[in-house]
C-alpha cells in the first residue's frame, strides 16, 4: 500500500496536475448501500491482492446529520480499485458511551508503516440522540484516535484515549474540538498529521474559527507534537477549507482539501491542491484545482453532484492511481456514496 512518502519522479512532482488526470469513471466505483449514507473512504491494498476500503457508514433513514451521532467505520473489499465493492464487516463499532469514542467513529485514513495497518479516525461519544441538525454534544466531543491492526480484516487494537486530544488552553486554535485527521510517513521514518481544530473564540456551539494544523510524532501511534500555526488559511475567511488528505512525493509534500467557497481554485466550492517543502508552511499549488462537483462517467454523462469531498488519494509506487471522495446526488446528502475516479498514469521524464 502506498499511502507512504514515496517518489514518483521529481519533474513530475513539480508539475503535478491532478485535474488534468481526471479519467471517466466506471459504474462499478460508485459504491452504495441502499440501507445506509456513506461518506470518507480511505483503501489499502493488502498482501491478499486485495483493495481494503475503510468507510463511514451510518442509517439512511436518519438522515444526513446523523454522521455525527450514529456513524460506524466499516470495511469493504474488491478486487480492483474501482470495485465493485463489497461489504465485509465493521472495522470500528460502537463500544458504550463511556468510551470517548464509544457512539461514534467517522473520517478514516488508513496507512501501513513499519509492517502494521494505522488507521486514524474521528471519535466521539455523547447523548446518542440524531437531530435534523447537528447534535453540537457529539460535534464538540470530536477527539482522534489511532487504530493497529497487522492486516486490514483485522482484528484492529483501539486504545482507550484519542491520540491527540483537543488542547486544555483555552485560546489554543483547537480547545474545542479535533477532527479529520490525515497522516503521512516523513523521509526520517517519523509521521507528519493534519488535522481540523475549532477554536473556543467563536459563539457556542459551532466556536471557530475552523483552521487546520499540524502535529508530528516518532512513531505512528504517538505522541504527537503539535505545531500551533494554522495552515490552508486565507486573512477574513472564517472556514477556508476543509477535508485534507496528505501525501509525500521526491521533495515536498502534498494535499488536497476541499475549497469551501472557491477562495483558492476561484471555481465555487470544489477541491483543491496544495503543496509544502517540510509539511509546516503550506501554499496552493500552480495546478490548484482538483475538480469541481461533478463526475464523468463511463458511459460519457457529466453529472453535478450536490457534494464531491472528502478527498482520499491511492498510490501505488508513489503515483497517484485513484482519487476516492465522498459524493451525494441529491440536497440534503441522502444516499450519498464513496466513489474511485480513475488517475491518468503519470509519464516517466
Amino acid at each position: 500500500m502506498a499511502l507512504l512518502c514515496s517518489a514518483f519522479g521529481a519533474a513530475q512532482a513539480a508539475e503535478l496536475d491532478l485535474h488534468a488526470l481526471l479519467q471517466p469513471v466506471p459504474a462499478t466505483a460508485a459504491f452504495r448501500d441502499a440501507e445506509f449514507n456513506i461518506w470518507c473512504g480511505s483503501m489499502a491494498k493488502g498482501d491478499d491482492g486485495q483493495y481494503h476500503l475503510f468507510y463511514s457508514r451510518w442509517p439512511r433513514k436518519l438522515g444526513h446529520a446523523a454522521w455525527v451521532t450514529h456513524s460506524e467505520i466499516a470495511h469493504a473489499v474488491a478486487a480492483s480499485p474501482f470495485g465493485p465493492y463489497k461489504h465485509a464487516d465493521v472495522t470500528l463499532p460502537p463500544r458504550g458511551k463511556e468510551f470517548w469514542d464509544g457512539l461514534c467513529t467517522h473520517n478514516p485514513t488508513v496507512i501501513r508503516a513499519n509492517g502494521k495497518y494505522y488507521l486514524y479516525y474521528m471519535g466521539n461519544t455523547g447523548d446518542g440522540v440524531a437531530m435534523k441538525t447537528l447534535n453540537w454534544t457529539h460535534r464538540n466531543n470530536q477527539r482522534i484516535g489511532v487504530a493497529v491492526a497487522d492486516k486490514p480484516e483485522g482484528p484492529w487494537q483501539r486504545f482507550d484515549k484519542p491520540v491527540i486530544d483537543a488542547s486544555s488552553d483555552t485560546n489554543a486554535p483547537d480547545a474545542l474540538m479535533i477532527a479529520n485527521p490525515s497522516v503521512c510517513q516523513r523521509p526520517d521514518g517519523g509521521f507528519l498529521m493534519v488535522y481540523k481544530g475549532v477554536a473556543k473564540q467563536g459563539k457556542p456551539p459551532f466556536g471557530g474559527p475552523v483552521v487546520h494544523l499540524v502535529a508530528t510524532a516518532d512513531a505512528a501511534t504517538g505522541p504527537f507534537k503539535k505545531f500551533p500555526q494554522p495552515i490552508f488559511t486565507k486573512p477574513g475567511e472564517h472556514f477556508a477549507a476543509e477535508d485534507p488528505f496528505i501525501w509525500r512525493d521526491t521533495d515536498r509534500y502534498r494535499a488536497v482539501v476541499k475549497d469551501n467557497h472557491g477562495i483558492f481554485t476561484g471555481r465555487g466550492y470544489s477541491l483543491a491542491l496544495f503543496e509544502s517543502r517540510e509539511g509546516f508552511d503550506w501554499k496552493p499549488s500552480e495546478h490548484v484545482l482538483v475538480t469541481t462537483p461533478q463526475v464523468t462517467w463511463a458511459d460519457g454523462r457529466t453529472q453535478k453532484m450536490d457534494a464531491l469531498e472528502r478527498p482520499q488519494l491511492y498510490l501505488e509506487n508513489g503515483a497517484p492511481v485513484a482519487l476516492f471522495c465522498a459524493a451525494a446526488e441529491a440536497k440534503g446528502r441522502d444516499g450519498s456514496f464513496n466513489v474511485a475516479i480513475p488517475l491518468s498514469k503519470i509519464s516517466a521524464p
